[in-house]
C-alpha cells in the first residue's frame, strides 16, 4: 500500500473538515441536491465520454494508485543476475524451478519463454508487446482521472448557476438571499474539493507509478533477452544498470 497517497487523502480530508468544524456549523456544507449534481454529474460525464467497461474500471484505477507494488531497479537487477548465473551454470531448463518462486507475472512469463527455448527475437517481441499494452491501459486510467478532475468543478459551477437562478426568483424576500447564495456556492465547493484533493492528485500518482512499472518491465525485457543470448551475470548487470543513474548503481553479484 502506498502510505503517502493514503496519508495525503486522510490528512487532506481531515484538514478541510476540521477547518469547517472550527469555523462554525458543519451542517451548512451538507446539501444533498448539490452532492447529486457534482458527484452524479461527474460520473455521468465519464459514462458519456468513455465506454461502459472503461467506466466500470474506475474503482480498479483508484485501487491501482493505493495498492501497488513495483519492484525497484536494484531488485530486478539482482534477480536477473541470479537467473543468468543459474542459466550459465545449469542451463535454461534449470530456470523452471525458479518459476515457482516468482511473484511477478511478467518476470515469470519471461522465464517460461526461456525454459521453452524461445529465440531472443521472439522473446523481445512478445514481452515488448505487453509493455505497450500496459502503457496504453495506464494512459487510459490517467486520462479518466484527469477527465473527472476537469468535470467535477464544471459540474460544481453548473450547480451554482442553478442555485443562483432559483435565488434570483425570490428577490422579493431579502432575508432568503444570504442563505440562497450560500447554497448556490456549495456545489462549487464540492467540485473544487474532490477535483483538487482526489482526482487530479490520483491521476498524477498513477502517471508516476506507470513510469516506474514500465521502467521495471523494460529492464526485465533486457535482462531476459541477455540471458537468452547466454550473457554472463556481469554482462547482464552492466546491461541493466544502464537504465539507472551512475550514483545508484551497485556491484551486484549472484547469490545463488
Amino acid at each position: 500500500m502506498d502510505i503517502a497517497t493514503v496519508l495525503g487523502l486522510v490528512l487532506g480530508f481531515g484538514l478541510i473538515i476540521g477547518s469547517i468544524a472550527i469555523g462554525g456549523s458543519g451542517m451548512v456544507f451538507v446539501h444533498i441536491p448539490s452532492m447529486c449534481i457534482v458527484f452524479g454529474g461527474t460520473l455521468c460525464t465519464v459514462m458519456t465520454h468513455f465506454s461502459l467497461p472503461q467506466f466500470l474500471g474506475i474503482f480498479t484505477i483508484i485501487k491501482k494508485t493505493l495498492l501497488v507494488k513495483v519492484l525497484s531497479p536494484s531488485e530486478i537487477i539482482q534477480e536477473m543476475v541470479n537467473y543468468a548465473a543459474i542459466s550459465r551454470r545449469d542451463g535454461a531448463l534449470a530456470l523452471e524451478e525458479q518459476l515457482r518462486k516468482v511473484d511477478d507475472k511478467f518476470i515469470g512469463k519471461g522465464l517460461q519463454m526461456l525454459v521453452d527455448g524461445q529465440e531472443e527475437d521472439t522473446v523481445r517481441e512478445m514481452m515488448e508487446m505487453e509493455v505497450e499494452y500496459i502503457e496504453e491501459r495506464h494512459g487510459l486510467g490517467k486520462k479518466i482521472l484527469e477527465f473527472m478532475g476537469a468535470s467535477a468543478p464544471a459540474m460544481g459551477m453548473l450547480g451554482t448557476l442553478i442555485g443562483l437562478i432559483q435565488m434570483l426568483q425570490n428577490l422579493s424576500d431579502p432575508d432568503a438571499l444570504g442563505s440562497g447564495m450560500a447554497v448556490a456556492l456549495i456545489t462549487t465547493f464540492y467540485g473544487a474539493f474532490i477535483a483538487n484533493l482526489m482526482f487530479i492528485p490520483l491521476a498524477g500518482k498513477l502517471g508516476i507509478y506507470s513510469k516506474a512499472e514500465v521502467l521495471a518491465m523494460q529492464m526485465t525485457v533486457e535482462g531476459i533477452c541477455a540471458i537468452s543470448r547466454g550473457d554472463n551475470p556481469t554482462a547482464v548487470r552492466e546491461k541493466m544498470q544502464s537504465f539507472i543513474s551512475p550514483n545508484k548503481r551497485e556491484d551486484v553479484k549472484a547469490n545463488v
